[in-house]
């Protein structure tokens, strides 16, 4: 099914034009952005020239198609992916390597689509967001992304167009450090994903439900209760009943509350660690490297080895609770920069987070479980470095009710700490809406796709600039800002996504060193693409 929202009609009769030709265009019709930076202006050229580089090119094709998957235990879906897969094909390169990634575009329907590179401080015009940065890909067109990629970390990349990220389209993108300052045996990369396409319905079909609302729906304004799923305290209990506590991967196809039957929208589904309301979709499948958990992926590997996790959480509405049985995590990194070490039996990471975390192996068969939090869902891979059985799927590691480890709770690096300094600008970034009328936005309005620039939050080259995000909504929101990590507080990490939860505030801060126009917005998909959205926009 085609979407058919506002921003894929819009998009329906782009073309795939170069970034010189959108550069044309830019600004024509309004005089507030004549003064922007254009996406491929020439101080985006001039930033781009003073990137470090290797000189070595990665070249290589991104086919996005129609692919039928096997998650496992017998279960496929249609959907759409990368050259056949889903999650794709890990890209992997070393700091400072240039990447040629050429997309194909195959799919069905006229669909237009594009690649954003998640959390990368990359040239503008190649930021993947239609309309602000290119036109779209048409289906039958390609389009070559190219950047130098010169932050090491753990990333990943996925369309920016509609709710297609609530597809297969996503694959980790990892820049490896030429200078690397950790000692390990090994790597896992981890994806999660919440997982729906081609099982239960479509990602256009679940916004289409959810943007009725619960009052268009007939039911009440407010989302979520004291009713709902509690995760604290269940140690390693066997959470294998049917209740509603228990911890089936697969949900009932629809719910009945107040009289009204939804097949997607998610009810009393609540977390301490969200600050209650803890997401609005149910999922039937919660996937680990796109394996269920009734058929996981497996890694292999030998007892005392020392193996960095790099986890990318690439769902679309659920933050994931993380732990490995029998193991500590030393935590790392998160969205590509270095903390100072932490140990932690669990973290919880929120859609579009990423943590690097390492761990000595065992001997044995151990779980790593994501659970869906505050939904009743879990995920789950196993880590084999012995003989023996697997724990089953049905109980869950005591170190999920452990020491849990937020974003909040760590400190940047010494080496990549922002120095001291006075903000030069400032905005209040109030995150409004709810689910009465699913009116997701930023101080009170719903991003115009058609008029981006027309209210932007304007920065100006080498500025320090401070986003104070105040949530005066029920729910929590993962708010992501493209081209630019930022640092929580005075001395928190330095992140591109963060949470921020339901009626509290959060300060970040960030240099203003990478011109163009980027979005700022939530990392649902599904509230994002309601409107809650922001445009950061730099001054000529």
């Amino acid at each position: 099914m085609n979407s058919i929202n506002r921003r894929s009609l819009l998009l329906a009769g782009l073309g795939a034009a170069g970034a010189g030709a959108l550069a044309a265009c830019s600004g024509n019709s309004n005089g507030n952005a004549a003064a922007l930076v254009s996406p491929s202006g020439s101080e985006v050229v001039r930033t781009e020239k003073k990137r470090t580089g290797t000189g070595k090119v990665h070249g290589l094709t991104l086919t996005a198609a129609p692919v039928t998957l096997g998650l496992g235990g017998g279960i496929t879906a249609k959907t759409w992916g990368f050259n056949g897969q889903a999650p794709g094909k890990e890209i992997r390169v070393s700091a400072g390597d240039t990447l040629a990634a050429e997309l194909s575009n195959q799919l069905p329907d006229k669909t237009a689509t594009s690649i954003h590179w998640h959390g990368l401080a990359l040239r503008n015009d190649m930021d993947g967001v239609p309309p602000t940065t290119q036109r779209a890909v048409r289906a039958g067109s390609n389009f070559t992304y190219r950047f130098i990629a010169d932050t090491p970390g753990t990333y990943f990349f996925h369309p920016h167009v509609g709710v297609q990220l609530d597809r297969g389209l996503y694959a980790p993108l990892i820049i490896e450090d030429p200078k690397e300052p950790l000692s390990y045996d090994d790597e896992w990369v981890v994806v999660l994903d919440d997982w729906v396409d081609g099982v239960t319905g479509t990602p256009d079909e679940v916004f289409a439900e959810l943007k009725q609302g619960m009052a268009g729906m007939g039911g009440g304004a407010g989302h979520g209760g004291s009713s709902g799923h509690d995760m604290e305290g269940m140690g390693g209990m066997d959470m294998s009943g049917g209740n509603k506590h228990g911890m089936h991967d697969s949900p009932s196809p629809s719910e009945s509350s107040g009289g009204m039957s939804m097949k997607f929208m998610m009810m009393n589904a609540t977390s301490k660690l969200l600050g209650g309301d803890a997401g609005d979709v149910k999922y039937p499948h919660h996937l680990v490297n796109g394996k269920v958990a009734a058929d996981p992926d497996v890694f292999k590997s030998k007892p005392g080895k020392r193996v960095r996790l790099r986890i990318i959480n690439a769902g679309s509405d659920t933050a994931y609770r993380v732990a490995l049985g029998g193991h500590k995590l030393t935590i790392t990194h998160t969205d590509g920069y270095p903390v100072e070490h932490e140990q932690a039996d669990a973290l919880l990471i929120g859609m579009g987070e990423r943590y690097d975390v390492l761990v000595t192996l065992g001997d044995g068969v151990f779980q790593l479980v994501a659970l869906a939090e505050g939904k009743g869902q879990a995920g789950m891979a196993l880590v084999r470095t012995g003989s023996g059985d697997a724990p089953a799927r049905t109980v869950r590691p005591k170190e999920l009710s452990g020491r849990i480890m937020t974003a909040s709770q760590l400190r940047a690096s010494d080496d990549v700490r922002l120095p001291s300094k006075k903000a030069d600008r400032v905005h209040r970034v109030t995150l409004t809406g709810g689910m009465g009328a699913y009116d997701w936005g930023i101080n009170g309005k719903r991003l115009d796709m058609n008029e981006l620039a027309a209210n932007p939050l304007r920065v100006e080259a080498g500025q320090r600039v401070r986003l104070d995000f105040v949530n005066d909504t029920e729910m929590w929101h993962p708010m992501h800002l493209h081209g630019h990590t930022y640092q929580l507080g005075g001395a928190g990490p330095r992140k591109d996504t963060a949470i921020v939860l339901p009626r509290k505030k959060l300060s970040v801060f960030f240099d203003a060193d990478n011109p163009g126009q980027w979005l700022l917005h939530c990392h649902n998909a599904y509230h994002g693409e309601a409107g809650m959205m922001a445009l950061v926009a730099y001054q000529r």
